[in-house]
């Protein structure tokens, strides 16, 4: 009996399988050590990246047109200047930072980087392996991107092109061109990129917005290709990338989170804050803080409506002086700040509500005064994790504290995750209350009993979704194809994040397994959309979300405080 031929895979399965191919290529050469991106095992991984065609990498595909918002959000979580580099070393925290070495830090990323020499740079990884696949993403679509600029500075015969000739003239003069020649120089430079003059001038411009912390569109474009040329010409000056041993023995090995965590319960056991009902909210550093304390610092100080409009001046630059205003009075009233001294990059505030003055808090913080003087809740905030780091970081911070021979149990009364995420139903600002997370690659799946809903968010002029979320390897990795299948198919996901399942996954094993904290901690999860993957223009590499982020940042706020404090 003759077997029916097997029927070609989806361009959604096809992804699917290009995603493991990456995740299982990386792990690989990590173990290893080490790899060149133009040999066999690089190749393996370019291959995997084209057969995916991440929305956020746009052209990687065109063999000639180079992708320019890509290269804008690849060299916004690069340090400055790795484009000139052609061995990138990635380490543990193994002592640069007593070196005489200047650290280098991205404009989006919280890491420490370090220019060793002229050709080599070292990359700090503290944060676990999503970091490790969020950087070997980003340099393998900047190395494909960096052998496009050469294709298209050469003739066939070997010679250089006139318009690359003209940037090695601006480069050599020092890299800056006058107003008036920048036009002329942009229109070199948009041939060598494929691009049109106004691609190349916003992307320019784009460049120009982080200025210290990039090298500038000229600069980068040169210095990518001058290393892709050197590579194809010269012997012995390959590109490499390479792990040190004490980072391919320290990943995975929770570290940095224990340290992190032992700080935290020893600053509250020193503060005999341990017997308060522990409330940890994972959000950025500002809003908790300005919602319970700007509306008091700043009474006489400024003319504001609503937490919303007070938030917004507060986050111009001009108003920095009412940002210190509201952070020393926070510091008077209860905030106790912990910088981090273990190598995660999360900043911690523990905010004691028994010196909170409620007679101060905005109108629109439902609360209840006589709550909050008997119970005397301690918010533990603390930073965003990065993937799964937030499994290591939370993980460790639920386990008991560990005081000589004895054990200590922490009193967690609720946990609350205010992320951002990719949105799949909606635009961006809009709200998403999961109901489950979803781990991509995995049959690992983690229903929720959220104690946020739908309707606690309604009302607000906010359009809020609920549903199951996936949480992605890296947000490098994603295209429509995979994207449209699950929020078409049964699972009917209405977003993407990186920490969800990690999180939950940590707090389930803590709650339900191993007993250390109360199987009744209440858990809440709300994200508002920072980006569409789904829609072209929309995703991450289309540019910041500006303030429109800013409300719905400042609702789940205040929605999470409500659930605490009455």
């Amino acid at each position: 009996m003759d077997l029916l031929p097997s029927p070609p895979l989806t361009r959604a399965q096809e992804s699917r399988v290009a995603i493991e191919r990456l995740y299982i290529t990386m792990r690989h050469l990590f173990n290893r050590g080490f790899y060149k991106p133009s040999g066999v095992s690089g190749e393996e991984i370019r291959r995997a990246l084209l057969t995916l065609q991440p929305e956020i990498y746009g052209l990687v595909g065109d063999q000639q047109r180079v992708e320019l918002d890509g290269l804008v959000y690849v060299m916004d979580r690069l340090p400055k200047g790795i484009e000139s580099c052609r061995i990138i070393s990635l380490a543990s925290r193994e002592g640069f930072e007593h070196s005489h070495f200047p650290v280098l830090v991205p404009a989006k990323r919280r890491r420490n980087c370090y220019r060793i020499d002229s050709e080599q740079m070292v990359i700090e990884v503290t944060n676990g392996r999503s970091e490790i696949y969020d950087i070997l993403t980003h340099l393998t679509f900047m190395f494909m991107e960096a052998d496009k600029i050469r294709r298209n500075a050469f003739q066939e015969r070997g010679s250089k092109t006139r318009e690359w000739e003209k940037l090695e003239a601006i480069i050599q003069s020092g890299g800056t061109v006058s107003d008036d020649e920048r036009e002329l120089a942009l229109m070199y430079l948009s041939s060598i990129l494929g691009r049109t003059f106004e691609d190349t001038q916003r992307a320019y411009q784009r460049f120009a917005e982080n200025a210290g912390t990039n090298s500038g569109l000229f600069q980068i474009v040169y210095a990518l290709g001058s290393v892709s040329v050197k590579e194809s010409k010269e012997s012995n000056t390959t590109r490499e990338i390479n792990f040190t041993p004490m980072l391919r023995e320290r990943i995975g090995q929770h570290l940095y989170g224990e340290r992190w965590a032992t700080h935290i319960k020893q600053y509250i056991w020193e503060h005999n804050l341990q017997e308060r009902p522990i409330h940890i909210i994972s959000a950025n550093p500002h809003s908790v803080m300005n919602c319970l304390y700007a509306p008091g610092a700043l009474a006489e100080a400024t003319s504001w409506d609503n937490l919303y409009d007070l938030a917004l001046k507060l986050s111009q630059p001009a108003h920095r002086d009412l940002r210190k205003q509201v952070i020393s009075y926070a510091n008077e009233h209860g905030m106790h700040v912990l910088e981090d001294v273990a190598g995660t990059s999360l900043l911690v505030q523990l905010i004691d509500t028994a010196q909170v003055d409620t007679a101060t808090l905005s109108p629109e913080i439902t609360h209840d005064p006589e709550l909050i003087k008997a119970n005397q809740p301690l918010l533990l905030i603390m930073d965003y994790a990065f993937g799964e780091q937030a499994f290591e970081t939370m993980d460790e911070l639920l386990k008991p504290f560990e005081r000589g021979d004895e054990t200590f149990p922490m009193n967690v009364a609720s946990i609350s995750i205010i992320g951002k995420a990719g949105i799949l139903t909606g635009e961006k600002g809009d709200l998403m209350i999961p109901t489950a997370h979803i781990f991509e690659g995995t049959a690992d799946n983690y229903p929720l009993d959220n104690d946020f809903c739908k309707e606690d968010f309604e009302g607000h002029g906010i359009p809020v979704y609920e549903g199951a979320m996936i949480t992605v390897l890296g947000t490098s990795l994603q295209n429509k194809n995979v994207l449209s299948y699950f929020k078409n198919s049964s699972w009917k996901a209405i977003g993407l994040e990186m920490e969800g399942a990690h999180y939950q996954k940590a707090i389930q094993a803590q709650s339900k397994i191993r007993d250390s904290v109360s199987t009744n901690v209440k858990v809440r999860y709300a994200y508002y959309a920072s980006d569409n993957p789904l829609l072209t223009g929309a995703t991450l590499a289309s540019g910041s979300l500006g303030t429109l982020g800013v409300k719905p940042t400042y609702l789940i706020t205040v929605k999470c405080l409500e659930k605490v404090l009455k």
